[in-house]
């Protein structure tokens, strides 16, 4: 069943996970005034989902799934090439209202556990698949927020993770008990995670035999005994000079297991550490689609404040051409990274568990678009907004009887826009690029579902090289076509090249949102 955010917010209220904050026990996470912004960014998905303008973007449903009843976007589990582009427009929808819509995290997350949990039961003979439909039953049923618990602390990255001087950098499997597992470790970079319902611990890396006790998958809820959270406030809460980011923002948290009890229906990979690579890979790939709909959301504002920036100090884009061809730029990044995440979709690759995958290649160049780009997204806000976005006096000398009358004179700019106006959209656009909170969009765009050198590694290992030496070599009449020895010329991209794997979307693209 659907909730609102209102009855999100009254759920986490059942909740009563160990959380600190600059030090500080965090008494209701509902009700704390330095996670409301990241609250809030949640609660809107839920909302959406209720509004019937929204309703084909941000619900769907699956007759094999929770009875065919509707279920959030966000975490739903793509079974169609549409499924992809609905997730990305929807994703994108989101994010032009939050930054960053951070529940999609979970719904990467589900989509890739069931593509592992299938492969397991098929070659191994587990039971892990119908573990896992079972809790999934559940999630859909109360429509839960899932974090995502996947990078660990990693220690000395020279070293594996059994070979750590302390092995609790990574989340491992201390004991395994009749009833279930206890977990020890940490997990970093958690998105959300004082305000999720429950965790999915996963695997951030492939494993060797010696690693098999890190090679967990499992479900724990945010309130776990022994669990604690240690997070960072979500955006910029109470600060009058947010105007954006005092309404929505995102907390992260690094998780600390100590003995933490898991139930075996909860427990999806436990010591199974040859697949522990494909599920990373497989959230790798979901998650990093769905990061080019969150960014391209958060393009959409730029693109908005920008123009009205430049409005503000009384000039036409239409007549001034250096500021229009910034303009066109931003636009050119933001839509290009986004076209990457369309082709990913179309060209969606079905699993054999159910699941359509982003086309790899696609999805990890988007990716590593945006991920080296948003440096050029914010420069180019810089360049058409100009230097009174970090230069403004505080909010607080626009009620200051001595200087405010002086200041609302001076720094006007057209005649037609009221001082306020125009010192409410730089104060915007300083928020989103020039503030510590834009530093956090920054680096959460650059390393957010891993770094550029993993997109680059992917791009390398899909990308059907082999393909483009024989096309060469055809066209030079070589004769060496039918040579089959090098392991690259067998390596080929579904769905680029012949039917296998393609499947055309079930109905009229839906416009883009940024289009609408």
């Amino acid at each position: 069943m659907l909730m609102s955010g209102q009855e999100y917010r009254e759920s986490l209220r059942r909740y009563h996970p160990r959380v600190f904050i600059n030090g500080r026990a965090v008494a209701s996470v509902a009700d704390e005034l330095l996670l409301a912004p990241g609250v809030n960014g949640v609660a809107l998905t839920y909302d959406f989902a209720l509004r019937e303008d929204h309703a084909p973007l941000m619900r769907t449903s699956r007759p094999d799934f929770a009875g065919g009843q509707p279920v959030n976007r966000m975490i739903a589990i793509p079974a169609s090439t549409q499924d992809l582009l609905d997730k990305l427009e929807a994703v994108r929808l989101v994010c032009q209202e939050t930054g960053c819509a951070q529940r999609y995290l979970g719904g990467d997350a589900l989509s890739a556990i069931q593509q592992a949990t299938a492969r397991m039961d098929a070659e191994l003979n587990t039971s892990y698949g119908e573990r896992f439909r079972a809790w999934l039953e559940r999630v859909y049923a109360e429509d839960l927020t899932l974090g995502v618990a996947m990078t660990d602390g990693k220690g000395d990255r020279s070293l594996r993770p059994s070979q750590q001087a302390n092995p609790d950098a990574y989340v491992r499997i201390v004991e395994r008990r009749k009833d279930g597992v206890v977990l020890r470790g940490v997990k970093a970079i958690i998105t959300g995670a004082p305000y999720m319902h429950e965790l999915l611990v996963m695997p951030g890396r492939n494993l060797t035999s010696a690693d098999a006790d890190y090679a967990v998958c499992c479900a724990v809820p945010v309130d776990a005994e022994n669990l604690v959270l240690a997070a960072r406030p979500a955006g910029r809460p109470g600060e009058s000079a947010a105007k954006f980011s005092a309404r929505y923002g995102q907390s992260t948290a690094v998780a600390l297991f100590d003995r933490v009890f898991v139930p075996w229906d909860r427990v999806f990979l436990a010591d199974e550490w040859r697949h522990s690579g494909d599920l990373t890979r497989h959230y790798a790939t979901h998650h990093r689609h769905t990061c080019i709909g969150a960014r391209a959301g958060f393009g959409d504002l730029l693109i908005g404040a920008g123009v009205l920036m430049t409005e503000a100090n009384g000039l036409n884009l239409d007549h001034t051409a250096h500021l229009r061809a910034a303009m066109v730029d931003l636009i050119q990044i933001v839509e290009g990274f986004f076209a990457c995440g369309v082709a990913a979709s179309v060209y969606g690759v079905a699993d054999p568990a159910g699941v359509m995958m982003p086309e790899p290649v696609f999805a990890n160049i988007g990716k590593l678009l945006l991920a080296t780009q948003i440096y050029d997204m914010h420069r180019l806000a810089h360049t058409v907004s100009g230097g009174l976005i970090v230069t403004l006096p505080g909010p607080e000398e626009d009620h200051n009887p001595a200087t405010a009358g002086r200041l609302s004179d001076l720094l006007a700019g057209r005649s037609d826009i009221p001082y306020e106006k125009r010192i409410e959209v730089a104060r915007f656009v300083e928020d989103l690029t020039a503030s510590h909170q834009a530093g956090w969009y920054s680096v959460i765009s650059l390393h957010g579902g891993g770094s550029p050198e993993a997109m680059q590694r992917e791009i390398w290992r899909q990308y059907p090289v082999a393909d483009q030496v024989a096309l060469v070599e055809r066209l030079l009449e070589r004769g060496v076509l039918a040579d089959n020895t090098r392991p690259m010329r067998r390596r080929r991209q579904p769905g680029r090249c012949c039917a296998l794997g393609c499947e055309a979307p079930d109905a009229p693209l839906t416009p883009p949102a940024s289009l609408r």
